[in-house]
């Protein structure tokens, strides 16, 4: 079964500020996840920070959709990237995530892929 592995971290946190995770210590932690468990990823990447977001949303019929700047989420941690990883149950994918490399206060979502029967 497929799971998104959706990784949640404080915005700006790899970014060479004061306190943070210079971005080549995190692309190394991650090449070496992906060493890992290599034979069960499907795909993923990183995202850049959330000042470059734009939110699409529907606001009521009589006024369409319209396009906002950032994510707006009412959290201090952002969707900061994602792994598809292919395993056979939720205890393993679950195991996986353990594994991912995160800042201190990071979290992952774990969410199986929609299939069609």
């Amino acid at each position: 079964m497929k799971y998104a592995l959706l990784i949640y971290e404080k915005d700006g946190y790899y970014e060479p500020a004061p306190g943070g995770m210079k971005r080549e210590e995190a692309f190394s932690n991650h090449r070496a996840f992906q060493g890992r468990h290599g034979g069960i990823l499907k795909g993923g990447a990183g995202l850049e920070p959330t000042t470059t977001a734009r939110t699409v949303r529907v606001a009521g019929e009589r006024h369409g959709r319209t396009v906002h700047d950032g994510p707006f989420a009412e959290t201090r941690e952002q969707l900061g990237g994602f792994y598809l990883v292919d395993a056979p149950d939720l205890d393993a994918a679950i195991a996986i995530a353990r594994d991912l490399p995160l800042a201190a206060d990071g979290a992952v979502e774990i969410r199986p892929l929609l299939t069609q029967d």
